[in-house]
């Protein structure tokens, strides 16, 4: 069984289906977000989205960014559980926080995280002599766990309020309910899949131990916790009437999350939008835009800039580092040898 399914997957990305699907999918998600969120948006008065936004209290606006900031500082666990599961246990913790963080942030906000956040990684974790393997395994455990969490989240979420996610996929209650076990129970049934005995995915060099059971459940708990506080961060900014619940709105948050990310838009732009407009319908719109509004100012725009001076700091570092070093290292000698060149310096002899 698992052979032919390995044999399918392994037809499709010679045939480059995977690929042309992914794209298709993409674009299917943007064009009907697009079509919500105008008919979402007609008649909006954004005199009244500036003045809900004018009208927030401080001390909403403070909390929200508390649990922005908490939820940040979580990620940064995805990848310190990363590097530890791949063997790299010598990348100190402040280098795993700088790669998650800004990774994520760039990533969240240029779109097609998976290119844009290797590449920071792969910046930052290939001064510790982590070669393009290492970091493509960092990319996928550090994935595994978000979707871990994800599964998590959805699976207990929906099967206890299932009308939440109803209001975003139009099926019956019933039937999300369905799904959401049928989620929890892969869950479970992928815990002790990996719990039995080691298990890996990829080949020859590429192979990536998965971690075992313990692990996993390590990697579930950091996922949702992640999500709880990013969850409630939005939690804090919607309107308080109607008060529908955080079960409710982390439950669309989440499935409006995974929209976003599925459209590979930079920040979910317009397919997370109308995703929280049609979940949260019941709510005025002028309010849970504006609520929206700050939320991405917090979420996305703030953590971005950040990213952005941090990383341009630690060029500018690493840069006058090299330029000292430069200037106190002995000019090397060049001498040919055999029709070649060495070069002798600190008396030592290479090609």
């Amino acid at each position: 069984m698992l052979e032919a399914i390995r044999r399918a997957i392994s037809f499709l990305r010679q045939k480059q289906i995977l690929h042309k699907l992914g794209v298709a999918i993409s674009i299917t998600v943007i064009g009907i977000a697009c079509y919500v969120l105008y008919h979402m948006l007609r008649g909006i008065d954004t005199n009244e989205v500036i003045g809900a936004i004018k009208a927030t209290e401080p001390r909403q606006i403070v909390l929200a960014a508390l649990f922005v900031a908490a939820g940040y500082f979580t990620l940064t666990f995805y990848d310190l559980f990363a590097v530890r599961a791949i063997g790299h246990s010598e990348v100190p913790y402040r280098v795993n926080a700088l790669a998650a963080f800004t990774s994520y942030s760039i990533g969240h906000n240029v779109g097609a995280s998976v290119f844009t956040g290797g590449a920071v990684r792969y910046r930052i974790y290939s001064a510790w002599g982590l070669n393009a393997i290492d970091v493509a395994k960092i990319c996928f455990l550090a994935g595994l766990t978000f979707w871990l969490g994800n599964a998590a989240v959805l699976g207990l979420g929906i099967a206890y309020h299932p009308e939440a996610a109803a209001s975003i996929d139009q099926l019956p209650p019933w039937l999300n309910r369905l799904a959401a076990f049928a989620v929890i129970i892969g869950l479970v049934s992928y815990v002790a899949w990996v719990w039995v005995q080691p298990r890996g995915v990829g080949r020859g060099p590429w192979t990536v131990t998965l971690p075992g059971g313990p692990l996993t459940l390590l990697q579930i708990a950091i996922g949702i916790v992640d999500l709880s506080f990013c969850a409630l961060a939005m939690y804090v900014l919607v309107p308080n009437e109607p008060n529908v619940g955080f079960i409710v709105v982390a439950v669309i948050f989440v499935s409006a999350t995974l929209l976003g990310f599925a459209s590979h838009s930079p920040g979910g732009l317009g397919v997370f939008d109308a995703a929280m407009l049609v979940g949260l319908w019941q709510m005025d719109r002028e309010q849970l835009l504006a609520g929206m509004l700050l939320f991405r100012v917090l979420y996305y725009l703030a953590p971005f800039v950040i990213s952005v001076i941090l990383l341009t700091f630690r060029e500018v570092v690493l840069g006058a580092r090299m330029k000292r070093l430069r200037r106190t290292q002995p000019s090397p000698e060049v001498t040919p040898k055999h029709g070649a060149v060495y070069v002798r310096e600190r008396g030592e002899t290479g090609a």
